[in-house]
């Protein structure tokens, strides 16, 4: 199904006041992978050090994504640090506007943290690496 949404990339000047539409979604994507801490993203979001992307099919955001842009030795790479949203076939195919975006920034290459079906959700993508964990009592 195409997507009627589209990709809105949130100005840092105004993300505070578009933050709680988004909020929930992106800690929803914290709640099922517990790969890292939402308190230390929103707070990265609310200053600038993350952007958010929005997917808005006019009516209401159909998903949320954070980006960091970090450098490995001299690689830039652009992380997806969060995404979370409804109706995934909808929105997907919008994340090429932020591979568009990392491309234009200088970056070599894109990340993702997240659940292993993301991998076969989005093409091109692969796991590379895994992050064995034991819970200890």
């Amino acid at each position: 199904m195409p997507s009627t949404a589209r990709l809105l990339c949130i100005d840092p000047a105004v993300v505070n006041a578009l933050w709680p539409l988004a909020r929930d979604l992106i800690k929803s994507a914290f709640d099922r992978t517990g790969l890292s801490d939402f308190a230390d993203t929103e707070k990265e979001v609310l200053s600038g050090l993350q952007l958010l992307w929005l997917a808005w099919n006019g009516e209401a955001i159909e998903a949320a994504v954070t980006t960091q842009l970090i450098r490995i030795s001299m690689r830039k790479i652009c992380v997806i640090v969060a995404c979370g949203g409804n109706n995934r076939a909808r929105w997907l195919p919008l994340l090429d506007g932020i591979e568009d975006y990392a491309r234009k920034e200088g970056c070599s290459g894109m990340r993702i943290y997240g659940r292993k079906g993301w991998e076969r959700a989005l093409n091109g993508y692969r796991a590379r690496h895994v992050v064995l964990t034991k819970e200890l009592s």
